[in-house]
């Protein structure tokens, strides 16, 4: 996780869950606790395919809608989730952060369009 500021600024990178070579088991709790504790306002979801195939899979799919779903009871919004093999997917540049979450008011609007900015005071 790359946990990051109002200003999307790093405040810190942390592993927070290991995985086998064929999948890793991700609790959406721990990952709220994470946020809060490094007093975050977003959060960029990172990790690779051991395979080399960086395609999100079904699974990857399913855990960052669950993960986004979470994050955003607490206010952290989830710009990218990143998933590296021989070369890198981004679910931001695919606009599937978008598609998992357009329901999601703080989704990222689609490439092309305006953005409504809102300002938060913590």
């Amino acid at each position: 996780m790359i946990w990051l500021d109002n200003r999307h600024r790093v405040l810190a990178f942390e592993e927070l869950f290991r995985g086998t070579i064929d999948g890793a088991s991700v609790h959406p709790r721990e990952v709220v606790r994470a946020a809060i504790r490094h007093n975050a306002a977003a959060c960029i979801f990172a990790h690779n395919h051991p395979s080399g195939v960086a395609e999100p899979s079904q699974s990857d799919l399913r855990i960052t809608q669950r993960l986004k779903d979470a994050l955003t009871l607490v206010k952290v919004r989830t710009p990218d989730h990143v998933i590296a093999g021989e070369t890198a997917c981004s679910f931001a540049e695919r606009g599937l952060l978008y598609r998992l979450t357009s329901r999601d008011p703080i989704a990222p609007s689609r490439p092309g369009q305006s953005q409504n900015s809102e300002k938060n005071v913590r």
